[in-house]
């Protein structure tokens, strides 16, 4: 039986989580000329090219139900036991998902045989641990990505299987429409939100008497002012780097 962890975590996924144009364009950008992909861990079917074949991959059935009528097809399967052939797709996708994966090793090895090409976003946490919201409010976030597979581990698995990856920044724009974690950097009433930190497994996954003593905080530095003046030099901004990383090869 396949495991489920989204079965609670991703009851309103759909609505919280939809693709954001610009990483859209980078992630079809980055898949090249590939005409057959292979989505792993495709959730509700964010990113998904629609001008070429698309095969989703998502172990949770929840997720699954959650996917539009018009998103490509979807097999409830695992990363780490694909059931596709060697070589079947000219592009695998896999979308802020590794660090779910249960064997990444597994999981990193079976998308490398059923794909010529491999694109995977994910981020650097060194670079992710200095956001406001870890560093002044939730660094717990950053203590539970020390247990992820992240940049380094990624790109480490790939090289091991015969890869050259390549590693690209992910700014993200100030009005992401996407609700991961890190979307919300210019907007930080957001965050006060319960709908809208349940579609953030970083947060999710927490102890939730730690996430709201952190979320009163917040609450009273919006009030007070203390959280504009902090960070005044963001108001500004239209992208930020948070350490969303593209990886090819």
């Amino acid at each position: 039986m396949i495991s489920d962890p989204y079965a609670a975590l991703g009851r309103d996924y759909a609505r919280s989580r939809r693709p954001d144009p610009r990483i859209a364009a980078a992630v079809t950008a980055a898949l090249g000329d590939a005409r057959s992909v292979v989505n792993v861990g495709a959730g509700a079917g964010s990113y998904e090219p629609g001008d070429r074949g698309v095969i989703a991959v998502e172990p949770s059935r929840r997720m699954i139900a959650q996917r539009p009528v018009t998103a490509a097809p979807a097999v409830q399967a695992c990363a780490e036991s694909l059931p596709f052939p060697d070589g079947a797709f000219d592009a695998g996708l896999a979308v802020l998902t590794v660090h779910h994966w249960t064997d990444v090793t597994a999981g990193l090895a079976e998308l490398r045989r059923v794909s010529r090409r491999q694109v995977i976003v994910t981020w650097d946490p060194a670079v992710f641990s200095r956001f406001w919201l870890v560093r002044e409010y939730l660094p717990e976030i950053a203590e539970h990505e020390t247990r992820l597979a992240c940049l380094d581990r990624v790109v480490d698995e790939l090289t091991a299987l015969g890869g050259t990856p390549s590693v690209a920044p992910l700014p993200v724009p100030s009005d992401c429409v996407d609700g991961f974690l890190g979307a919300y950097w210019r907007r930080p009433e957001a965050y006060l939100s319960e709908r809208v930190r349940a579609g953030m497994s970083g947060v999710a996954l927490l102890d939730q008497n730690v996430v709201a003593e952190a979320v009163g905080r917040l609450r009273a530095d919006l009030a007070d002012g203390h959280w504009h003046r902090q960070h005044v030099g963001l108001l500004g901004r239209t992208e930020l780097d948070l350490g969303y990383r593209l990886v090819t090869t």
